[in-house]
């Protein structure tokens, strides 16, 4: 994605978000936020719509769409990480919410006033309800759930029934077809530009002749060598949106496996994406982000130097990494949740929700793989008893 202009999306005339006059507090309590619009003609809740990005009413029809609602900026503008770091962002930038925390997994759920309990999408472990304030960066893009939840649940059977030695009550849970939640998972993306003066060396294979004794005869046999000679040099890249996970409550190898997301598609955020959602706010911070962005810079760069020096092989000795025009963008990326317990433990699936990519976590059926091993050790046993009848 190419640099934005600086811009700014209006704010929803449907439900207001006054801010309290206090500095900025960035707390770090995972938060799931849920958003609701009154539909027009029967009073219930719209949800977005995947399938047409519209807001619907499950209980009368009637479609609105989002256009209608909220006026969408042409751009996604990014903010200053300098800013946003020494936490001197405006206002504007900032919302507030109050909060319920899971016992289990410590992820926080925004509950109506009047709820007393609920289940956590995370952990399927029961919330009691709790106050307590989030103060956070609002998010600036949303990517919009594509595929419908009974999609997202196909692909999820689909996944579980490939699973070999899961149990019973895995495959029963599969076909209950048990409701999903729809959440959107926080991101941090990083824009920088970056100059590099590097030292290094390159090397040049060559080979050379020796006469070497093998089982008693002399033999001629070529040898790799390799001629060094020094090299330094400068290389620039702009980094686009690196992507960094802003949250803690899902394990990161499921969500690095439901890569890649295609941000190209970026929404400006508005929080009628969310209706019929939740959105998880972020855990990691906004430096600590950057911290994993600059690692992944690092590695990209030496890739960069690597190819600059050129020869067969190549070392790194130093790299100046000079580090300009740093901005970055909270965005919300979407992912179906199921979360299962077996034996007293939870085990969860997440899918993509724009490609149905699924990553999860299983249980291992103890009696179907002793009769797997069983099952081979007879077929073996089978197996050297022909082979010795036909001698």
């Amino acid at each position: 994605m190419g640099r934005r202009d600086e811009g700014q999306g209006q704010s929803n005339n449907r439900k207001g978000h006054p801010l309290p006059d206090k500095p900025p507090d960035f707390g770090l309590a995972p938060v799931l936020q849920e958003h609701r619009f009154p539909c027009d003609t029967c009073g219930s809740d719209l949800r977005f719509e995947p399938a047409s990005g519209d807001l619907k009413c499950d209980h009368c029809g009637h479609v609105e769409p989002i256009g209608t609602v909220w006026t969408k900026a042409r751009a996604v503008a990014e903010l200053d990480l300098g800013r946003g770091i020494a936490q001197t962002l405006d206002a504007t930038e900032m919302e507030e919410t109050r909060v319920s925390q899971c016992p289990n997994c410590a992820a926080q759920v925004e509950l109506d006033p009047n709820t007393q309990a609920t289940e956590c999408p995370f952990c399927a472990t029961p919330v009691v309800v709790d106050t307590g304030v989030h103060r956070h960066i609002k998010p600036r893009a949303v990517l919009p759930f594509a595929l419908a939840q009974e999609t997202a649940r196909d692909a999820m059977k689909d996944w579980l029934g490939g699973l070999w030695f899961a149990p019973n009550g895995l495959q029963a849970y599969a076909r209950k077809g048990r409701e999903m939640d729809g959440i959107y998972v926080p991101y941090w993306t990083y824009d920088a530009q970056t100059e590099t003066r590097y030292t290094g060396e390159r090397g040049t294979v060559y080979y050379e002749t020796r006469t070497v004794t093998r089982d008693g005869k002399r033999q001629q046999v070529r040898v790799a060598k390799v001629r060094w000679r020094g090299a330094s040099g400068r290389v620039a890249r702009f980094f686009d949106d690196v992507l960094v996970l802003g949250s803690r409550s899902l394990p990161k190898r499921f969500t690095d496996a439901l890569e890649p997301w295609d941000l190209a598609a970026l929404e400006p955020y508005a929080p009628e994406y969310l209706a019929g959602f939740r959105a998880e706010g972020y855990t990691v911070a906004l430096d600590e982000g950057f911290a994993e962005a600059r690692a992944k810079m690092d590695a990209m760069i030496q890739r960069d130097i690597k190819f600059d020096i050129g020869g067969d092989r190549q070392r790194i000795h130093s790299m100046d990494v000079a580090v300009t025009d740093t901005t970055f963008k909270h965005i919300l990326l979407p992912v179906w949740l199921a979360a299962y317990k077996y034996r007293g433990k939870s085990y969860r699936f997440v899918v993509n929700g724009r490609t149905g990519r699924v990553q999860g976590e299983r249980p291992y059926s103890a009696i179907k793989i002793a009769f797997a091993v069983i099952a081979g050790l007879i077929i073996a046993a089978g197996v050297g008893f022909l082979y010795a009848q036909n001698g």
